[in-house]
């Protein structure tokens, strides 16, 4: 997928098969999810958050049940967000990194999964550095759910729900706020899977970062594509333009790692133009909520006085995303019967 591009998607998505009583069976991006769904998912995960709240915290809900995580790529929050969720649930989680797994003796992707499957495996949860890795596991697994845990510059559903929780939880509904999302907008699969929950869920969205982190059809000819889904998502160069009077501001990590050369010229240059830090914050409305999807570069898009102030949510934010995954667990696993 361009990096560049919001609008192209992956041909042939598996956006449910659902399960014959209604059930998701797979969790790909968040394009196919209803306000209703949405909002679903938002009350189970509080009660989530009322079993972590508990003295004893683990509940037998899918005891008897087996999740894998398959991690091509490094992860700290969502893999251990995912592992936890599934222990505190009773199921049996089971990790697999790219390193420790047959890939290194030259396994297929696709067969990975197979076995995974012919495991009796129930879900199947994917970081891979390649867009649409988890939607080709989807279309040729037929008794495993799965979850995308962020696949290359696409998407990142699980990370968009959190962060929808989070600003419901602390604001109230989502329609009509004023949401920023700055920095490298271009390569960030968890900007392009909030955009399609914010704008399902009726906010007034701001992009603001370098024109060459920027997706070129949100910077010109959006009205020359028909249907394009974010038509009415603002694009403000200016942060300081673009920050006035927010209710949420998202500072992106500039993701150098999936950069070509020559889009930026300096981190110093970017720090003093889109930096997210207290002075900037000023501006936005008292009661804003500061986020950012980790990991931080403290210093680079995130001031550290703003990182730790009392306006981030990002520890709120880690919380959250234990709760949202747990009740997706739930969601896409079916139970037992009798």
């Amino acid at each position: 997928m361009d990096p560049h591009e919001t609008s192209t998607m992956i041909d042939d998505k598996a956006m449910g098969p659902t399960r014959t009583d209604n059930q998701r069976l797979h969790v790909l991006d968040l394009d196919d999810f209803s306000t209703y769904e949405i909002t679903a998912l938002f009350d189970s995960a509080r009660a989530m958050l009322e079993v972590l709240g508990r003295g004893v915290k683990k509940v037998p809900t899918l005891r008897g049940k087996t999740v894998f995580t398959l991690f091509y790529e490094p992860s700290t929050r969502t893999r251990i967000s995912f592992e936890t969720a599934g222990k505190l649930l009773s199921a049996d989680v089971i990790n697999i990194s790219e390193s420790t797994s047959s890939v290194e003796k030259g396994e297929s992707f696709l067969d990975t999964v197979l076995t995974l499957q012919a495991t009796k495996a129930d879900v199947l949860i994917i970081r891979h550095p390649y867009s649409g890795a988890p939607y080709f596991a989807s279309r040729n697994l037929n008794r495993t759910s799965v979850i995308n845990a962020g696949d290359g510059t696409h998407a990142h559903p699980t990370q968009a729900l959190l962060d929808l929780f989070t600003i419901e939880q602390k604001l109230g509904a989502i329609a009509g706020k004023r949401v920023v999302i700055v920095g490298d907008i271009a390569h960030s699969r968890v900007a392009r899977s909030n955009l399609w929950g914010l704008v399902n869920l009726g906010a007034h969205v701001v992009l603001s970062g370098p024109p060459t982190l920027m997706p070129w059809d949100l910077l010109e000819g959006r009205e020359k594509i028909h249907g394009h889904p974010f038509i009415d998502v603002e694009v403000e160069m200016d942060l300081d333009k673009a920050i006035a009077e927010a209710d949420v501001v998202m500072a992106l990590r500039v993701q150098q790692e999936r950069q070509d050369f020559g889009l930026l010229p300096s981190l110093r240059e970017y720090a003093r133009l889109w930096q997210v830090d207290t002075s900037r914050l000023s501006r936005a409305k008292s009661s804003v909520l500061l986020m950012h999807p980790g990991p931080m570069n403290e210093g680079i898009e995130i001031s550290p006085e703003a990182a730790h102030g009392a306006q981030s949510k990002i520890e709120d934010q880690v919380t959250n995303g234990l709760a949202i995954r747990m009740a997706l667990l739930l969601a896409i696993t079916p139970r037992s019967e009798g």
